[in-house]
């Protein structure tokens, strides 16, 4: 009887990643076939300030935010090499629509670490409801019975005006002197902040990253989320969401999910720079760019950076995923490099965009061209904390010459 069970549940494991398998390549080859449509509305999206209506729509009716959410209610629990296979396909089409679905759809996965109570406050009555963030830690917050009460002016809200919920940074005071200050993510309902509306920027123009404002709201203490906890995989959430996905850290996860576009993204400007440069001609010399050493090397370089790009990620959550599913730990050492890797993702992707760009030739800086989008969008992407290459790799650098690591979100 023993084989038999055995056997049994060797078979339901091996249904179950098979279904799954299976849902992963649609959900995939949905996010490839919507990306055409992506860039044909990145025009309008870019004007409006925002991705429209009808492509948060398709990106709902396409099942992409249900990747990393619970079970519970209705999601998916996929790998998260899932949700950014989605994200980089969503990239190829419009850059700016894969940044929002990263940045919100990760949410899914963080709202899971928090109390159950505060899952069923945003999920309780429509699971498809969606949620912004911004982490900086600018929140004043003030401990009083129950909760904190919050204040604070936070910038870069990436889709706030497409969810009803959103996370907020801040530090809360030590309760003894020399004590260091504790970062938590607050989670706020709509009626309880405001948006500010003051994103004109010169790349990512339709995320719609406004800023959000908050004067002295009570937050309950079921509503927040301490970072230590999702480093150390001691989240609250965990008592009712306790596949492996969930045992991930929360900065690897997140910090992928501010860059991995960038990948789609570099993918779409080699498209588009191969379909307007295999035929072009220059005006002043007479020749074709197809012949062209230095194109030639741009394409070549860039389809190279993609493919080392995507097998770090994929080799990175494999490992973390192992760890998670009851494997080796991965050491502190190893996070700091995943973490530097993760921070190079867009400073390659904009330089390789460079130089297809220069190889564009003069028409090709006319804002008719898709490809300047794409250079202005990796650009942008650049300035985003996590993907500060230069600080997350002088800490790697230090680390591996024997001094303290001073990156906590890894």
């Amino acid at each position: 009887m023993h084989r038999e069970h055995d056997s049994n549940g060797k078979n339901t494991n091996a249904n179950a990643n098979a279904s799954a398998n299976a849902l992963a390549a649609d959900l995939i080859a949905r996010a490839h076939a919507l990306a055409p449509v992506l860039a044909q509305r990145a025009d309008a999206a870019e004007a409006e300030g925002r991705i429209p209506a009808q492509t948060l729509a398709d990106l709902q009716a396409g099942g992409f935010f249900k990747v990393l959410q619970p079970r519970r209610y209705g999601g998916y629990e996929l790998d998260p090499q899932v949700f950014f296979e989605i994200q980089m396909a969503l990239a190829r089409g419009c850059m700016s629509t894969a940044w929002v679905y990263g940045v919100v759809g990760v949410h899914n996965w963080q709202l899971a670490l928090f109390d159950e109570q505060a899952q069923r406050d945003v999920w309780g009555d429509d699971a498809s409801t969606l949620i912004a963030s911004t982490y900086m830690p600018v929140g004043k917050v003030t401990p009083v019975e129950g909760g904190f009460r919050l204040s604070g002016h936070w910038k870069f809200s990436s889709g706030s005006e497409l969810c009803e919920w959103v996370f907020l940074g801040a530090l809360v005071p030590p309760a003894r002197d020399g004590e260091p200050p504790e970062y938590r993510t607050f989670l706020l309902p709509k009626s309880a902040y405001r948006i500010e509306r003051d994103w004109d920027v010169l790349g990512l123009r339709a995320t719609g990253s406004h800023d959000i404002v908050v004067d002295d709201v009570f937050v309950p203490a079921h509503r927040t989320h301490k970072a230590v906890d999702g480093m150390m995989g001691t989240s609250p959430g965990l008592a009712v969401n306790d596949a492996p996905l969930f045992r991930l850290p929360f900065a690897q996860i997140f910090v992928r999910a501010v860059c991995t576009a960038c990948i789609g993204a570099l993918q779409g400007a080699v498209d588009d720079f191969t379909a307007y440069a295999a035929n072009r001609v220059s005006a002043n010399s007479g020749a074709k760019t197809s012949d062209d050493l230095g194109a030639q090397s741009a394409c070549a370089n860039a389809s190279t950076a993609i493919d080392e790009m995507q097998v770090l990620l994929r080799r990175n959550f494999a490992e973390l995923l192992a760890a998670a599913q009851g494997g080796p730990d991965v050491p502190i050492e190893r996070r700091v490099l995943f973490r530097y890797q993760s921070a190079q993702v867009a400073e390659r992707c904009a330089q390789a965009a460079n130089t297809l760009l220069r190889y564009a030739g003069g028409n090709g800086i006319y804002r008719r061209n898709p490809l300047v989008r794409r250079f202005l969008d990796l650009h942008a992407a650049r300035a985003h904390y996590a993907n500060n290459v230069d600080r997350f790799g002088q800490n790697l650098g230090a680390v591996m010459l024997g001094r303290p690591n001073t990156d906590f979100f890894i």
